[in-house]
C-alpha cells in the first residue's frame, strides 16, 4: 500500500466511533427512581411554597406546578430522567385517582344527596356544553376546552387527570388545565367567603351553593366553612355527588371517543379502557361500607391515605409540568381560560337563583 493510500485509508476509518456498549441495567434503574424522586422533590417545594402568604390560598398542586413549569422553562426538561418523570405522570396518577375513591361515601350520597345528584347531573352538562360551545366561538383549543369543561363541571384536578388519557389530551395541556382549574377556583372560594356575609342565603343554602358550583372538593371547604359546620357538610355532599358522577362520565366519553374513531381503527385511534376507574370504584365501596364498619381501621388511617394520595397527585403534575412549554401557553391557554371563566361564572348566578 502506498503512502497516499495508507493516508486515505487511515481518514476513511478514523471517524467511526466504537460501537457504545449498552448502559447497565442498574444505571437505568437508578435514572428512574430519580426522575421518581426529582417528581416528589419538586412537589415538597410545591408543599412549602404553598405555606407562604398568598400561595397559601392557591394551594399546594397549583405552587407545585407553577416550581415544575418555571423549572422547564430554566434549565429545559431533564430528558437524563425522563423515564421516572413519566412514571409519575402516568402510573402515579393513576394510583391517585384510585385512592381519590376513599373520599367518596357511596351510602351516603345515595341517601341523603339524591335530590343535590340531580342538580349535579345538570351542572356537569351544563358546564361542559358551555365550555365547548364558547371555545368554538372563541375558536380556542378544543382538548385543553374539554379538560376544563370536565374539571368545572365535575371535580378540577381529578376529573382532568382521569379524562386526559380517555380524550387522548397531551400532558402539557392536561398540566396546563389543571393550573388553570386551581387558580381560577381558588379566585372563585375566595369570592364567595368575601361575600357570604352579604348573601341572603341561609348557612345549609349557601353551603349547597358552594358545593354544587366550586372546582375542587378543597374550594367548596374553603368557601362553606365561614358558613358553620352545617353549610360545610351539605357543601361537601353536594360536591361528593359530582365526584360520585365522574365514573359515568368517564365511560360515556369513552364510548363518545369510540364513535369517533369508529371506520379509522388503528393502534393510535383505539380508545384505551380506564382500568383506574375500576380501582376507584372499588376503593370508594371500601371506603363507604367496609374500612370502619366491617373491618376496623386505625385512627387516622383514611386521613393518611389521603395525605398520601394528595402527594401522589401532586408529583404526578409536577411530571404533567415539566412537559409545559410557556411559548404555548399564550396561544393555546388563554382563549379556553376565557371560556371556563365564563362558564363558571354563569355557573355561580344560575346555581344561585336554583338553590
Amino acid at each position: 500500500m502506498s503512502p497516499y493510500e495508507a493516508r486515505q485509508y487511515d481518514e476513511q476509518f478514523s471517524n467511526i466511533e466504537p460501537e457504545q456498549e449498552p448502559k447497565p441495567k442498574s444505571s437505568e434503574w437508578l435514572l428512574f427512581l430519580g426522575g421518581v424522586a426529582f417528581t416528589f422533590f419538586i412537589a415538597l417545594l410545591g408543599f412549602f411554597l404553598a405555606k407562604l402568604p398568598g400561595f397559601n390560598q392557591v394551594g399546594l398542586l397549583a405552587s407545585a406546578i407553577l416550581i415544575a413549569i418555571l423549572y422547564r422553562q430554566l434549565f429545559d426538561y431533564p430528558e437524563k430522567i425522563r423515564s421516572g418523570i413519566d412514571f409519575s405522570a402516568k402510573k402515579i396518577l393513576r394510583l391517585a385517582i384510585i385512592l381519590y375513591g376513599l373520599k367518596l361515601n357511596i351510602g351516603i350520597v345515595i341517601s341523603d344527596g339524591l335530590g343535590l345528584l340531580i342538580r349535579d347531573v345538570g351542572v356537569i352538562i351544563f358546564a361542559i356544553l358551555l365550555t365547548l360551545w364558547l371555545a368554538k366561538r372563541f375558536k380556542a383549543d378544543k382538548n385543553i376546552s374539554l379538560l376544563l369543561g370536565v374539571g368545572t363541571g365535575v371535580c378540577g384536578a381529578a376529573a382532568i387527570a382521569a379524562v386526559a388519557p380517555i380524550v387522548k389530551a397531551k400532558d402539557e395541556d392536561t398540566a396546563l388545565s389543571v393550573g388553570i382549574i386551581a387558580l381560577v377556583g381558588t379566585i372563585f372560594a375566595i369570592t364567595y367567603t368575601i361575600l357570604r356575609p352579604i348573601l341572603p342565603m341561609a348557612d345549609v343554602e349557601y353551603g349547597i351553593w358552594s358545593g354544587i358550583s366550586l372546582h375542587e372538593i378543597a374550594h367548596v371547604a374553603l368557601a362553606a366553612a365561614p358558613g358553620g359546620e352545617d353549610a360545610l357538610a351539605m357543601g361537601l355532599l353536594a360536591k361528593l355527588g359530582r365526584v360520585f358522577l365522574l365514573v359515568p362520565l368517564c365511560f360515556i366519553l369513552m364510548y363518545w371517543m369510540k364513535r369517533k374513531s369508529d371506520g379509522k381503527e388503528s393502534a393510535q385511534s383505539k380508545v384505551p379502557f380506564p382500568y383506574f376507574l375500576i380501582g376507584f370504584i372499588v376503593m370508594s365501596i371500601l371506603g363507604s361500607y367496609v374500612f370502619g364498619a366491617s373491618i376496623p381501621v386505625p385512627d387516622g388511617f383514611m386521613d393518611g391515605v389521603a395525605t398520601f394520595s394528595t402527594w401522589c397527585l401532586t408529583a404526578a403534575m409536577v411530571g404533567l409540568g415539566l412537559n409545559v412549554n410557556l411559548k404555548d401557553v399564550r396561544t393555546k391557554a388563554l382563549r379556553p381560560l376565557f371560556a371556563m371563566g365564563i362558564t363558571s361564572i354563569l355557573l355561580s348566578i344560575i346555581t344561585f337563583f336554583i338553590i
